[in-house]
């Protein structure tokens, strides 16, 4: 008997601008029970340092995966010939709270990741990736990371503060959350407080690509040797929109020039195939800032080529 697996909803069937807005369309589920993958959004932003706006980026996102098709044209993925997909809605943070919403985050990821489902989140701010790590470490022990940023975000604290969007791979390797010599950073740049900034993720064994030293080129053989080097340990995928040049995604909290293009960004997410992702998210679209509602669409489009890269995708 051929599975009945979610499809999201046709152009044809309802146009493009109707409907609910959930994720590409798919039908929203309440159990991650029976699902392969799931869209999540964390409508957090009180971790940011700078611009405000995050909070909006899990509906915006939604809005503009509406026009988004099931079928991967440049890669022939088809995932939803092989997974079971649907929409899980948002996570009911505490906006007055950032540690409790913390809490409340892991607490809500843990039995999707204990279900098997794979999380592809929908941010919010970069805080949110400590909470999902946290859930991803107890299935799966620490894990190998893919981590597309402006920023390293390991800062120690920020205004005396051990939790916020710029920490969470500091609390995350001192927790243990990650295996330290399989994690690639890339797309870092900017301006610093000290030439030291970018060493110390270095001294815990991380790969640091900074996007200057990839500028005109592919990121095919990049992800190449990603792919060597992390093998078939779990994988996430953590994905901050800043890590994109702001001429293409400007609707972001803490912009930086100099960065990736479109099409690295994709490459790198299709570089990712062949990994053993086990989730991934796209964090800090702020649509405030994103007034032709361009940087939530690159988002969706970004959150899709997640999906398509998944263990267990069917590709014609």
């Amino acid at each position: 008997m051929t599975p009945n697996f979610n499809q999201p909803l046709g152009g044809n069937s309802m146009p493009r601008f109707g409907g609910l807005a959930s994720m590409m369309r798919l039908p929203v589920a309440e159990s991650p029970l029976e699902l392969d993958a799931a869209f999540i959004g964390v409508p957090l932003d009180i971790g940011t340092s700078h611009r405000p706006g995050a909070r909006f980026g899990p509906r915006q996102i939604r809005a503009e995966s509406s026009l988004i098709r099931p079928y991967n044209m440049a890669t022939g993925a088809a995932p939803f010939d092989a997974l079971q997909v649907a929409d899980l809605g948002d996570v009911a943070i505490n906006t007055y709270n950032l540690q409790k919403s913390v809490e409340i985050i892991e607490r809500h990821y843990q039995p999707i990741v204990d279900s098997g489902c794979k999380p592809l989140t929908l941010g919010g701010d970069h805080t949110i990736v400590l909470p999902i790590l946290r859930a991803m470490a107890r299935r799966h022990g620490p894990v190998a990371l893919v981590h597309v940023d402006a920023h390293a975000d390991v800062n120690d604290d920020m205004f005396g503060e051990r939790i916020a969007h710029g920490t969470p791979f500091r609390r995350a390797v001192e927790e243990g959350l990650l295996q330290t010599d399989k994690v690639w950073q890339i797309g870092l740049r900017g301006s610093g407080y000290a030439a030291e900034d970018f060493d110390w993720p270095r001294q815990q064994g991380f790969t640091v690509v900074q996007a200057h030293e990839v500028w005109y080129q592919s990121l095919a053989p990049l992800m190449e040797r990603v792919r060597i080097s992390i093998g078939n340990a779990p994988c996430y995928l953590s994905f901050d929109i800043d890590g994109i040049d702001p001429a293409y995604a400007g609707g972001t909290g803490t912009p930086e020039v100099g960065g990736l293009s479109v099409p690295q960004a994709l490459e790198i997410v299709r570089g990712c195939r062949g990994l053993n992702l086990v989730g991934g998210d796209l964090v800090e679209v702020s649509p405030p800032y994103d007034t032709s509602g361009n940087t939530a669409l690159l988002g969706a489009n970004l959150l899709f080529e997640m999906l398509c890269v998944l263990p267990g995708v069917r590709y014609r």
